[in-house]
């Protein structure tokens, strides 16, 4: 094992087998299992986050918590995701799908990575992994090999994966400039290490320690959740467990397809636009025709424009995952926290989405696509957002920021003469809504992550925070005001190469029924020969004393400025 790099084996996690200690009949009729079940998976898959951004060596994991972590069934179905990364959503379930279509079969101590975009990925530094789980029970006298009864699947941003630039968010024409792309391929074959892909991996990435100890960490979470797993099903057995999945699938689905039902039948259409692409000047359209009928819904996004030159590019599955999240935020909102929305596949079902194939919202093989998953996403959520608006109009909020204000800083570290890699995405403010104001610098709809405490950056990075504040006025009025952005300036204390990927630079953040827009953000560069604006998509060259200043946009506002607020 000594070839294993430290990469330990989830058979030292595996509980002894043994027998069943609960049997019970699979048919419960027991409402009260939905929500015990329910939470049960759940709970592992949190459990899962919980000791991967314990046991990381990233800040961007450890800190800001850029992870997500889900449970997925035989067939590669969402069971459980925890509340993690909403852009995850449903491309976590389009990556175990490419990889149950690469494998024929996976085998105990089998482990699986891939980040490849146009196989259910986000975008490069988004590494996925996948592992089988077993069920511990053998029927007597069956000799041939059991078939996974659920797959673990974990997905964390790895801060550089080589590519042009360090943090792998270059300003790029094609997708060969932003990284090493993996397929699902295994890094543990039989509980074997896979030794060749990991050398390809850190052979091609600035910090192949922090990347080391990254994928440990995913490899802790996963053994964690296959002894918690395990446990679940040598207690109440595989039958018993198959049902109570099936029925909240059934539940999930029944759920949504009543709130759609309560939706006005009818075509909602909705445009907005992304500024630029690094490139040229030229907005780039997203639009939304959201078609509701009976208790199904068709979003469909044709009128988008074409795939562009930079990476606001759009995998499908970020399409996917954006929409999910829409109509999920709207589920939640409507039930008011009388019941439990029970997250899984079932959600799906009576959502169809509809990207065409070259557009910017599907991109084809080959495009960049860094900046489709932090910013077009945004601008998604946005168009659905607003043709929503029309259907429901007490119940969907303004535009927020609209953006992840992603900056990457890379070189030398002069304390350590090692080189690092930083990544951030800042947040901002969001919409105001139907009932309440927005809320002042945070991070918004297809992002949930932290920001990475000052001590912990100044502790990691030569890099030093000199303001770090909310920028007042920045909401768009209404009778409810949209929130706040951030002032952020970041100093670098040695010679330093980066990228910048921002919107909301020039378009500003709709306001709704009367409300106004919010402010438009701002970038500079800041040196001793004065000041100098920044575009919203660029690359840095910074010399040690530069300093960088972001300022976020606010959320825009909700109903007429001097309308009276309900008491």
């Amino acid at each position: 094992m000594a070839r294993e790099s430290g990469l330990f084996r989830e058979s030292d996690f595996m509980p002894k087998k043994k027998k069943i200690t609960r049997r019970v009949s699979p048919k419960s009729g027991d409402p009260a299992d939905l929500t015990f079940f329910s939470n049960l998976f759940s709970g592992i898959a949190e459990e899962m986050g919980v000791i991967l951004s314990r046991t990381a060596y990233s800040p961007n994991i450890k800190e800001r918590r850029d992870l997500s972590c889900a449970i997925f069934d035989g067939k590669g179905k969402l069971i459980a995701q925890a509340a993690h990364i909403p852009v995850h959503l449903g491309s976590m379930q389009m990556s175990a799908q490419a990889v149950l279509a690469t494998f024929d079969s996976l085998e105990e101590g089998d482990v699986v990575i891939l980040n490849d975009p146009f196989a259910g990925g986000t975008h490069l530094p988004d590494i996925t992994m996948m592992t089988p789980v077993m069920n511990p029970v053998q029927k007597p006298g069956k000799k041939k090999s059991p078939r996974p009864f659920v797959y673990l699947v974990s997905r964390a941003h790895h801060a550089d994966v080589g590519g042009a630039s360090p943090g792998s968010m270059p300003i790029a024409r094609e997708i060969f400039e932003e990284g090493l792309r993996l397929p699902p391929v295994k890094l543990r074959d039989g509980g074997v290490l896979n030794q060749g892909v990991l050398d390809i991996l850190t052979s091609n990435v600035r910090t192949p320690e922090e990347r080391m100890g990254d994928l440990r960490a995913q490899l802790a979470s996963h053994a964690g959740g296959t002894k918690r797993m395990s446990e679940v099903l040598l207690k109440y057995g595989s039958l018993f467990i198959s049902a109570r999945l099936n029925e909240l699938h059934g539940y999930a689905r029944d759920l949504m397809k009543a709130f759609i039902s309560k939706i006005p039948n009818g075509t909602y259409i909705f445009e907005d636009f992304l500024e630029d692409d690094g490139f040229s000047a030229r907005p780039l359209r997203i639009r939304v025709n959201v078609f509701v009928k009976g208790r199904r819904v068709v979003v469909d996004f044709k009128g988008s424009d074409p795939a562009c030159s930079g990476n606001l590019n759009a995998v499908e599955s970020i399409t996917w995952s954006s929409v999910y999240y829409c109509f999920l935020s709207f589920l939640v909102s409507s039930l008011k926290g009388k019941t439990d929305p029970f997250l899984n596949a079932g959600c799906f079902d009576p959502i169809a989405v509809l990207a065409p194939e070259g557009s910017i919202v599907n991109a084809p093989p080959g495009s960049a696509v860094g900046g489709g998953n932090v910013e077009t996403s945004q601008r998604i959520v946005d168009v659905v957002f607003g043709a929503m608006a029309k259907a429901l109009p007490n119940l969907v909020p303004a535009a927020s920021q609209g953006t992840m204000n992603n900056l990457t800083l890379g070189g030398i570290d002069p304390k350590t003469n090692r080189p690092f890699s930083y990544y951030e995405t800042i947040a901002g403010g969001s919409g105001g809504r139907p009932t309440k104001n927005g809320v002042d610098g945070v991070p918004n709809h297809m992002t949930t992550t932290m920001n990475t405490p000052v001590e912990a950056l100044e502790f990691s990075y030569p890099l030093r925070v000199e303001r770090y504040k909310l920028a007042p006025n920045t909401g768009g009025k209404g009778k409810y005001q949209g929130g706040c952005g951030i002032h952020r300036d970041i100093r670098v204390l040695s010679d330093v190469r980066g990228t910048l990927i921002s919107e909301r630079r020039k378009i500003a953040p709709y306001g709704l029924h009367g409300g106004k827009p919010g402010k438009v953000g701002m970038n500079q560069l800041i040196r001793k020969g004065g000041r100098q604006k920044l575009p919203g998509k660029t690359e840095l060259d910074l010399k040690a004393g530069d300093i960088v200043r972001l300022k976020t946009p606010g959320g825009g506002g909700w109903g007429q400025p001097n309308s009276k607020r309900k008491k």
